[in-house]
Protein backbone atom coordinates (compact mmCIF):
# COMPACT_ATOMS: atom_id res chain seq x y z
CA UNK A 1 0.00 0.00 0.00
CA UNK A 2 1.27 3.45 -0.89
CA UNK A 3 1.00 6.04 1.91
CA UNK A 4 0.60 9.69 0.89
CA UNK A 5 3.40 12.07 1.89
CA UNK A 6 1.05 13.87 4.30
CA UNK A 7 0.63 10.72 6.42
CA UNK A 8 1.45 11.24 10.10
CA UNK A 9 2.40 8.78 12.82
CA UNK A 10 0.90 9.58 16.21
CA UNK A 11 1.03 7.87 19.59
CA UNK A 12 -0.84 8.33 22.82
CA UNK A 13 -1.93 6.76 26.07
CA UNK A 14 -5.30 5.20 26.77
CA UNK A 15 -5.79 5.90 30.48
CA UNK A 16 -8.64 4.03 32.15
CA UNK A 17 -9.43 4.36 35.85
CA UNK A 18 -12.47 3.05 37.73
CA UNK A 19 -14.35 2.25 34.52
CA UNK A 20 -13.72 5.69 33.00
CA UNK A 21 -11.42 6.87 30.23
CA UNK A 22 -9.51 10.16 30.12
CA UNK A 23 -10.28 12.23 27.00
CA UNK A 24 -9.52 15.78 25.96
CA UNK A 25 -10.30 18.43 23.38
CA UNK A 26 -7.44 20.58 22.20
CA UNK A 27 -6.58 23.63 20.18
CA UNK A 28 -5.64 22.71 16.59
CA UNK A 29 -2.49 24.04 14.95
CA UNK A 30 -4.53 26.79 13.22
CA UNK A 31 -5.74 28.03 16.64
CA UNK A 32 -9.32 26.79 16.36
CA UNK A 33 -10.90 24.37 18.82
CA UNK A 34 -11.16 20.72 17.86
CA UNK A 35 -14.72 19.43 18.00
CA UNK A 36 -13.48 15.89 18.76
CA UNK A 37 -12.89 14.26 22.14
CA UNK A 38 -9.62 12.34 21.82
CA UNK A 39 -7.07 10.40 23.79
CA UNK A 40 -4.09 12.58 24.73
CA UNK A 41 -1.46 12.10 22.06
CA UNK A 42 0.31 13.57 19.12
CA UNK A 43 2.59 13.16 16.18
CA UNK A 44 6.06 11.72 16.11
CA UNK A 45 8.28 14.73 15.48
CA UNK A 46 11.66 13.10 16.02
CA UNK A 47 12.23 9.67 14.59
CA UNK A 48 15.23 9.13 16.89
CA UNK A 49 12.88 8.39 19.80
CA UNK A 50 10.52 5.45 20.27
CA UNK A 51 6.76 5.66 19.93
CA UNK A 52 6.58 4.87 23.67
CA UNK A 53 8.59 8.05 24.29
CA UNK A 54 6.24 10.01 21.99
CA UNK A 55 3.36 8.69 24.11
CA UNK A 56 5.07 9.79 27.35
CA UNK A 57 5.94 13.22 25.91
CA UNK A 58 2.38 13.85 24.77
CA UNK A 59 0.89 12.81 28.14
CA UNK A 60 3.23 15.31 29.81
CA UNK A 61 2.55 18.12 27.30
CA UNK A 62 -1.24 17.75 27.16
CA UNK A 63 -2.16 16.55 30.65
CA UNK A 64 0.89 17.40 32.79
CA UNK A 65 1.26 13.80 33.92
CA UNK A 66 3.78 11.02 33.72
CA UNK A 67 2.58 7.59 32.65
CA UNK A 68 3.57 3.98 32.99
CA UNK A 69 2.92 2.08 29.77
CA UNK A 70 1.19 -1.20 30.53
CA UNK A 71 0.85 -2.70 27.03
CA UNK A 72 0.33 -1.80 23.38
CA UNK A 73 -3.20 -1.73 22.04
CA UNK A 74 -4.40 -1.82 18.43
CA UNK A 75 -2.71 0.43 15.87
CA UNK A 76 -5.11 2.04 13.41
CA UNK A 77 -4.70 3.54 9.95
CA UNK A 78 -7.35 6.26 9.58
CA UNK A 79 -8.26 9.20 7.38
CA UNK A 80 -7.45 12.44 9.16
CA UNK A 81 -10.79 14.09 10.06
CA UNK A 82 -9.70 17.72 9.70
CA UNK A 83 -7.05 17.49 6.99
CA UNK A 84 -6.11 15.60 3.85
CA UNK A 85 -4.08 12.47 4.35
CA UNK A 86 -3.84 9.53 6.69
CA UNK A 87 -2.76 8.94 10.26
CA UNK A 88 -1.17 5.86 11.77
CA UNK A 89 -2.42 5.91 15.38
CA UNK A 90 -0.45 3.89 17.92
CA UNK A 91 -2.28 3.36 21.24
CA UNK A 92 -0.86 2.22 24.57
CA UNK A 93 -2.81 1.24 27.67
CA UNK A 94 -1.19 3.34 30.38
CA UNK A 95 -1.38 4.16 34.06
CA UNK A 96 -1.51 7.81 35.16
CA UNK A 97 1.18 9.03 37.53
CA UNK A 98 0.40 12.37 39.19
CA UNK A 99 -2.46 14.82 39.13
CA UNK A 100 -3.75 16.25 35.86
CA UNK A 101 -2.52 19.75 35.07
CA UNK A 102 -3.62 20.42 31.49
CA UNK A 103 -1.22 22.04 29.05
CA UNK A 104 -1.81 25.24 27.09
CA UNK A 105 -3.26 23.45 24.04
CA UNK A 106 -5.76 21.46 26.11
CA UNK A 107 -9.10 23.28 26.04
CA UNK A 108 -11.15 20.77 28.01
CA UNK A 109 -10.63 17.35 29.60
CA UNK A 110 -12.85 14.88 31.43
CA UNK A 111 -13.29 11.30 32.57
CA UNK A 112 -16.05 9.44 30.69
CA UNK A 113 -17.64 6.08 31.55
CA UNK A 114 -16.45 3.47 29.06
CA UNK A 115 -19.98 2.76 27.85
CA UNK A 116 -21.03 6.46 27.77
CA UNK A 117 -18.50 8.13 25.49
CA UNK A 118 -19.28 11.69 24.36
CA UNK A 119 -21.16 12.11 21.09
CA UNK A 120 -18.17 13.74 19.38
CA UNK A 121 -15.65 11.02 20.30
CA UNK A 122 -12.98 10.58 17.64
CA UNK A 123 -13.52 7.36 15.65
CA UNK A 124 -10.32 5.80 17.01
CA UNK A 125 -11.56 6.36 20.59
CA UNK A 126 -14.75 4.43 19.84
CA UNK A 127 -12.83 1.55 18.20
CA UNK A 128 -10.21 1.24 20.95
CA UNK A 129 -12.75 1.37 23.78
CA UNK A 130 -14.92 -1.20 21.98
CA UNK A 131 -11.85 -3.48 21.76
CA UNK A 132 -11.13 -2.88 25.45
CA UNK A 133 -14.65 -3.81 26.50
Amino acid sequence: MYLPSNTIIAAGPVIIEDGQVLLNRERKSDGTASEWWMFPGGGAEDFDISLEEVCRREAKEEMGIDIEIIKPLRTLLVKRPDKEGLAILVHYLAKRIGEIQPGLETLEWAWFPLNELPEKSAPNVVKIIKDFL
